[in-house]
């Protein structure tokens, strides 16, 4: 074999993927078939659950650093304000939860954060590398590239909605696309318009109807979103600045700097299978999701990271487990994007809210084979669900995180007021008491948090979930 694993596409998902495996010591290669990077603002919303994947990935300063929390949105309707609403509430940290709402931060942005670590680790993207074709052969398979053959033990496509991994696989992809919905998005500066603020321009026959400009942090730009005219086929800065002109009723905003742009369909689609043989589908290669609830590219980003340290165990159960656990998860989160376009659709007068449901702190594993919960009443949480974080004490009295415990490639065994097992080399044990000289929860808010009993044993996998829960 040329190298353990090959990733196709060197997007979120792949980036991730990457970063999973170099902290692992294992050896891969990520191809992209683009020359240059995304220069687009695309998936600029990153979810709490993602937050937390990113502070395990040590990235997590970088992030918040450059990105900042959802705007409030100045609404005009028929040229005159109507008020200001947010898309989310802002919140406090709670101590299970320490990044409660979304962070906006421009997808390119994210994406070469995620390069930088990946280089930090020693690896780097191969570009304008295409894949043509695959074959899965005894142990392994072989790609047949734009610049010639790999041999890898793994292959994953995390290629994109147009993958052609999953295309060589000839893997169905079930949807549909809705022509009858046509929306620009682009990348674009505009003079005369607060950048502190997101802006709406409604229309007065019909408030549901206009255009979204959302400040990218960092940046001097507006993410624009507006209907597509009748007859036109590409975002141009001249359609989009006459869609301003049209919506906002103002001469003096003037749209320049165009940087990306594109034209977005309804596109919800899912591959029947996540998984074939020895090659696995992530991200947009397994899942296309509309841009309402900000989905898409978080649930990417937790494909890969549910998948890295699978790949690099490589037991079969394991690898079994990667379909089994995400693919019901890809099914839900694409009926909740679904349910939030359908009410921008028929214009409801609170479509543009986001609530708990879709920071996706609760997806969880409960009835994937690698959970276990053997308590005869199981409590509030439970083997599969994400594993909540809490204050402690250590034995100098200095404040830890459980979080600040998990972060790594390693297990860990949480042993409520009883000793922990002796454990293999990748599982780090841990007892948790009210008081003495192991990690110290004095008001039992972990114990709380976890609603366990004293005597409870929690291990928790590299990726953050409950695998077992035994007392």
């Amino acid at each position: 074999m040329d190298t353990r694993v090959l990733i196709a596409g060197a997007g979120p998902t792949g980036l991730t993927l990457g970063v999973e495996l170099a902290r692992r010591g294992i050896d891969f290669r990520i191809i992209d078939a683009a020359t240059s990077a995304f220069a687009g603002s695309r998936g600029d919303g990153l979810q709490p659950r993602t937050l937390e994947v990113f502070d395990d990935l040590g990235v997590l300063d970088e992030v918040l650093g450059s990105g900042a929390p959802p705007f409030p949105i100045r609404a005009h309707v028929g040229g005159r304000y109507v008020g200001e609403r947010r898309m989310v509430e802002l919140t406090e940290p709670t101590p299970d939860v320490p990044h409660p709402h979304p962070w906006v931060l421009p997808q390119w942005r994210t994406e070469e954060i995620l390069r930088n670590r990946l280089a930090e680790l020693g690896g780097h993207v191969e570009r304008g590398v295409e894949l043509l074709d695959l074959q899965q052969v005894p142990g392994g398979v072989t790609a047949r590239l734009s610049t010639g053959t790999a041999r890898a033990a793994f292959l994953v496509g995390a290629d994109g909605g147009r993958s052609a991994v999953r295309k060589a696989l000839g893997v169905d992809f079930v949807g549909e696309t809705d022509e009858s919905i046509r929306m620009l998005l682009g990348d674009v500066q505009v003079t005369g318009l607060d950048h502190s603020c997101g802006h709406w321009f409604g229309s007065a026959e019909d408030p549901a109807r206009g255009i979204a400009l959302t400040p990218l942090p960092g940046t001097d730009s507006f993410q624009c979103a507006a209907p597509l005219p009748d007859g036109v086929e590409t975002a141009t800065l001249a359609t989009l600045q006459a869609q301003l002109d049209e919506f906002s009723g103002r001469t003096d905003l003037r749209m320049h700097d165009l940087t990306w742009s594109t034209v977005w369909r309804p596109n919800i689609r899912m591959a029947r299978r996540f998984r074939q043989g020895r090659v696995f589908l992530a991200g947009d290669a397994a899942h296309v999701h509309p841009p309402t609830g900000g989905q898409g590219l978080n649930t990417g980003i937790q494909d890969a990271y549910n998948l890295g340290w699978k790949l690099a165990d490589g037991s079969a159960d394991l690898l079994d487990s990667y379909e089994l656990e995400r693919l019901p998860v890809a099914a839900s989160v694409l009926g909740l994007s679904a349910e939030l376009l359908q009410r921008h659709v028929e214009g409801h007068a609170e479509a543009h809210r986001r609530g708990p449901e879709t920071h996706q702190l609760t997806i969880s594993y409960r009835n994937s084979p690698l959970s276990r919960d053997e308590r005869t009443t199981p409590g509030r949480v439970r083997a599969g669900d994400r594993a909540p974080d809490s204050p402690l004490r250590d034995a100098s009295g200095k404040q830890i995180r459980l979080f600040d415990l998990f972060r790594g490639t390693h297990w860990t065994h949480l042993a409520f007021d009883a000793e922990p097992p002796a454990t293999s080399s990748n599982v780090q044990a841990h007892r948790i008491s009210p008081t003495g000289t192991s990690l110290v929860d004095p008001d039992a808010t972990a114990r709380d948090i976890y609603d366990v009993s004293p005597g409870t044993h929690v291990l928790i996998r590299p990726d953050g979930h409950i695998a077992r829960i035994t007392r």
